[in-house]
């Protein structure tokens, strides 16, 4: 099968998932500077859910690069991805509203843990899908940036009990430890390209 439909598909969605974030903010009433201190909460969880799903969307645009042809199991492994990323505006917008109290940083934590593993299980289907010798493969035999996150993801769960902003923090350093795009897949590209050459 083809691998554009599934990507246009995920591209969609992923779109539809920041512009219903952003819909969610509601917009303050009366014009001065005191009346925006209300909805920062609701900023900040919206600005790190934002980088969250552009993370997502560059690492699997990276993902799907490397790879030739997808199958049935890759297009639910795909949607299974999704189904956890869709929850992000609702967990979103609950944890800003709530100013970041335990049970929402806590399924916050929960949806992040999922959509995580969600990835991490696309990336083994097409792995499959592609063989044990593809790009992919060699681009993927050590994730230790992966799961590294989810078991920061998993300490966050289990610290919003205790500490939630210990969380927090947790979240953000996970964002900004995969802010830089991951360059496993380019890299290995590269070296195919270059020994292709020679």
């Amino acid at each position: 099968m083809n691998k554009n439909r599934l990507e246009a598909f995920s591209d969609g969605v992923l779109a539809i998932i920041l512009t219903i974030m952003v819909l969610e903010m509601k917009v303050p009433h009366g014009a001065d500077w005191a009346m925006l201190q209300p909805v920062l909460p609701v900023f900040f969880s919206y600005v790190l859910s934002f980088v969250y799903i552009g993370i997502y969307w560059n690492n699997h645009h990276h993902l799907l690069h490397a790879v030739k042809r997808v199958n049935g199991p890759v297009l639910w492994a795909n949607l299974h991805l999704l189904f956890w990323l869709s929850l992000l505006p609702f967990v979103t917008g609950w944890m800003g509203e709530n100013h970041f109290a335990p049970v929402p940083t806590t399924l916050y934590g929960v949806v992040l843990l999922a959509s995580g593993g969600a990835y991490n299980l696309l990336a083994r289907c097409l792995i499959r899908t592609q063989g044990e010798g593809s790009v992919l493969a060699r681009a993927m035999q050590r994730d230790r940036k992966g799961w590294l996150s989810l078991g920061a993801y998993l300490l966050a769960i289990i610290l919003s009990f205790v500490a939630h902003w210990l969380s927090q923090l947790l979240y953000v350093a996970v964002a900004l430890m995969w802010l830089v795009p991951e360059r496993r897949i380019e890299r290995v590209l590269k070296e195919d390209c270059e020994a292709g050459e020679q």
